[in-house]
């Protein structure tokens, strides 16, 4: 696969990374496989997938610990992102709520070596900034535990252009994590979605920052990695759901807005678009959708996640397939999406 430089680490890792998330946590609970996810991120290695997220929050604690075992002996050949400053207030509904304190902090990290097995993080995040805690207080105590060299990088996830410079007058912003894809356009600066709409903090999400600005031109200019969550639209861009799929309630998407049945209905012009590009390359609208966040620019790794090999494989060949300025043109055309993203 091809590799991209993780901000200016000098540290190469696969241009597509894998999202591990939805092993654990968010989505239908009834087709979860800890022994198939352990398989999947063996296989995800062996594939040059070597940029692999978790964090402290999934499953309270449940995806550090599947991937510290799943790849125990085999720490050198990954780089290792997690995060903090969610947790876990109700787990049976998996409600959340933001918690950036340093000493909310100062104990997440070390709860976080202890579950994946290793001494040092590689890429550590804030999750969301905690609006009752000053952000150079939380970005503070970060810079302590890799100071402390349990931690070699610090980023920041869902933040805005003003919050990323904050931070980087503290310590060094290595990589900001936010949602891009074709239908979530925020972090180049763009609206996507319907008008006047901010991010709401809900059971199973805590949305980021309304009107964030440039952030993914911002990273470019500052030397950091931009890393793209669901740059397949929480699987919607594959074509693989429509209107009349079932959704399980246990699944994230059925209480979010792009998910109605009528959202769905009327945002399958987006994946018609994806399509269209697709079968001129003899691709496949998840490549495609991968291929658009890629090409976003050089600093740009997408983590799209999965917990089936199928799609594993079709997620990596991505890597491989140069849209052309007339597609890239096409897809950035492409109709707004109906429905917030939270």
């Amino acid at each position: 696969m091809r590799t991209r430089e993780v901000g200016t680490t000098g540290h190469q890792v696969g241009a597509v990374g894998l999202g591990c998330m939805g092993m654990s946590w968010a989505y239908a609970q009834s087709s979860r496989d800890d022994a198939e996810s352990a398989e999947v991120l063996r296989q995800a290695v062996d594939a040059g997938v070597t940029f692999l997220d978790t964090s402290d929050v999934y499953g309270a604690g449940h995806n550090e610990i599947l991937l510290g075992e799943a790849l125990a002996g085999r720490r050198d050949e990954i780089f290792l992102a997690t995060k903090a400053g969610l947790v876990v207030t109700d787990m049976q509904t998996r409600a959340i709520a933001r918690n950036g304190s340093p000493e909310h902090l100062r104990a997440a990290i070390d709860a976080s070596l202890k579950r994946l097995g290793t001494d040092h993080i590689d890429l550590w995040y804030l999750h969301r900034i905690d609006d009752q805690v000053p952000l150079v207080e939380s970005w503070g105590a970060m810079a302590e535990a890799v100071q402390a060299g349990k931690v070699r990088y610090l980023g920041l996830s869902e933040v805005t252009v003003a919050q990323c410079t904050a931070a980087a007058a503290v310590h060094p912003v290595t990589a900001v994590q936010s949602e891009l894809s074709l239908w979530t356009r925020d972090a180049l600066g763009h609206s996507s979605g319907a008008a006047g709409s901010e991010p709401v903090v809900t059971t199973m999400s805590i949305g980021g920052a309304p009107e964030s600005g440039d952030v993914v031109g911002w990273c470019a200019a500052n030397g950091a990695a931009f890393v793209p969550f669901s740059p397949l639209g929480r699987g919607f861009l594959t074509g693989a759901i429509d209107a009349t799929t079932e959704l399980e309630s246990t699944d994230l998407r059925a209480g979010n807005p792009r998910f109605t049945p009528e959202a769905r209905a009327a945002n399958a012009r987006i994946v018609d678009a994806v399509r269209a590009v697709a079968d001129r390359h003899g691709a496949t609208p998840a490549q495609v959708a991968i291929a658009w966040t890629l090409a976003q620019g050089p600093h740009v790794i997408p983590i799209p996640g999965t917990r089936r090999l199928r799609h594993l494989v079709d997620n990596i060949g991505a890597a491989d397939l140069d849209l052309t300025k007339a597609d890239l043109a096409e897809l950035d055309n492409a109709p707004k999406p109906v429905g917030t993203r939270y």
